[in-house]
């Protein structure tokens, strides 16, 4: 808000030393989400990610989540699978896999680099199945939970047909 990204994100890093200091004996961990980067949110680059983790003295507690609507949003094309891998493989360098703690599948209904976080149906928006397709068959991503994000009303029926559209994928 003024001071600057590397302000901003030491003071990310040092809010959450805070909290892990508090709880000495404690063992959680915290995913660092990635964002779609709107406003004046940090977040949108796996750079940030990582420099929050590099400035941290609880480094060992800290991963990350993926969420494919805020990737896109944020600029990262993932809409094809070579678009996705070469994703994963930038993830991959600058942040490393290991820290993947888990993936937020949405589809996006704003166009890639738009820095709007909206999140479609899976295949109904501008991202379309193609990731989804790669993180469900690849066998990579089995051990990594993954959720629903996307928009629900209180019979949660949109919930069926989305995972539906994930097992259909399966093939």
């Amino acid at each position: 808000m003024g001071d600057g990204e590397e302000t901003g994100l030491t003071r990310i890093a040092s809010s959450l030393d805070a909290v892990f200091a508090s709880l000495p004996g404690g063992k959680c961990r915290i995913a660092l989400e990635i964002t779609a980067g709107q406003g004046t949110c940090l977040g949108h680059t796996f750079e940030h990610l990582a420099t929050i983790i590099e400035r941290s003295r609880f480094q060992e507690r800290l991963m990350t989540c993926l969420d494919t609507a805020h990737l896109f949003e944020a600029g990262f094309d993932i809409s094809t699978a070579k678009g996705f891998w070469n994703v994963v493989k930038k993830f991959d360098r600058i942040i490393g896999r290991d820290r993947l703690a888990a993936w937020h599948l949405n589809d996006s209904k704003t166009a890639l680099g738009s820095r709007v976080d909206r999140h479609d149906h899976l295949g109904k928006g501008k991202i379309g199945l193609a990731p989804f397709c790669e993180i469900m068959r690849s066998g990579e991503f089995d051990t990594i939970p993954k959720v629903l994000e996307t928009p629900k009303k209180k019979d949660l029926q949109e919930d069926v047909v989305n995972l539906g559209v994930l097992r259909g994928l399966l093939g």
